[in-house]
């Protein structure tokens, strides 16, 4: 809860604010549209009003008629909401909520990449500054990167950025040699397969289901591999009754929300720690969107030169899956 500050010269007393009433209201007087990832805390996803994966999410910033879109997610999924719509209010409402995968693939580096490989395509994981994505042929999404990758001529050689894991798999899946941009998630790389092995001892009739961004020695445990969404329609429509996630641990709300009878069971990481929570989609709070909309701040703003050419290979994904 955040209180009205009190005024001791007029007497006046603090006011605690019920945050979930204040931002809806806001949200009708702004014309606003809430957008939240899965991996958002789970009282930011039951306000929103559309939540989903980085595929989906990009679809509905690029339908809505919402003259503001506020954005619970990281800095890269904001830009990419900018970007569909250069002329609209774009809040997130914390500016240091960043990506590991974002920031371990700098435009200059890139770039240099790209001039070393100039016959290839260069389909680049949505998990990318709106800089690479401008020095970019294709972008994609955990979701549809194997049907983008399969509609790429066979003797086109590929560029795959930034997470090696996710283009390891990929290339696993399609039978297509790609050069890797060696990058990687922080929370994916991060959960212990020795511990998911007892955890499976632990709970045999459990399935391993992981996001492909997961090391290949833990995907290669998995009953199943899919995107957030992905993994979330599994879970409704498995047989199975127990599940072990080995994705970030937002998206069990989803899941518990859509099959509360079954169990839904985090995979640990390696330390003693909260590693599977995304330490920087945690950093979107209640009162951080609350205060954002309350003041239209912090804002996404990119040069018009930018979003031009950061647009294309957005829409070549979306007209490619």
């Amino acid at each position: 809860m955040i209180g009205v500050a009190e005024n001791r010269a007029s007497n006046v007393v603090e006011v605690p604010l019920d945050l979930e009433r204040e931002i809806l209201r806001m949200k009708k007087d702004l014309n606003a549209v809430i957008l939240a990832h899965y991996y958002q805390e789970s009282e930011i996803q039951d306000l929103a009003d559309f939540v989903g994966d980085s595929l989906e999410l990009a679809r509905r910033a690029a339908a809505t008629d919402a003259e503001v879109i506020v954005f619970a997610g990281v800095h890269f999924m904001a830009e990419t909401a900018k970007i569909l719509n250069p002329h609209k209010l774009v809040l997130l409402p914390d500016l240091e909520a960043g990506c590991s995968l974002a920031e371990g693939c700098p435009a200059p580096d890139f770039k240099k990449f790209r001039e070393m490989h100039p016959g290839h395509v260069a389909i680049t994981y949505i998990n990318c500054s709106a800089e690479v994505k401008a020095l970019s042929d294709i972008i994609c999404t955990s979701s549809s990167a194997e049907k983008i990758i399969n509609q790429i001529p066979k003797d086109k050689p590929i560029l795959f950025s930034p997470d090696k894991n996710l283009g390891a798999y990929l290339a696993k899946k399609t039978g297509r040699r790609m050069l890797l941009w060696n990058g990687s998630c922080i929370v994916h790389e991060t959960f212990s397969e020795r511990k998911i092995i007892g955890l499976q001892m632990e709970h045999p009739d459990a399935k391993l289901i992981a996001h492909p961004e997961c090391e290949e020695s833990l995907l290669a445990r998995a009953d199943f591999i899919g995107s957030t969404s992905a993994l979330l329609n599994y879970v409704q429509s498995s047989s199975a009754r127990k599940f072990i996630i080995a994705t970030e641990v937002g998206i069990i709300h989803q899941m518990q929300k859509s099959a509360p009878e079954k169990v839904f069971i985090p995979a640990p990481p390696d330390a003693n720690c909260a590693c599977n929570e995304c330490p920087h989609m945690k950093r979107n709070t209640m009162e951080k969107l609350y205060l954002c909309m309350k003041n239209k701040s912090p804002e996404i703003t990119m040069a018009p030169e930018l979003i031009q050419r950061a647009l294309l290979p957005i829409q070549r994904m979306m007209e490619m899956s």
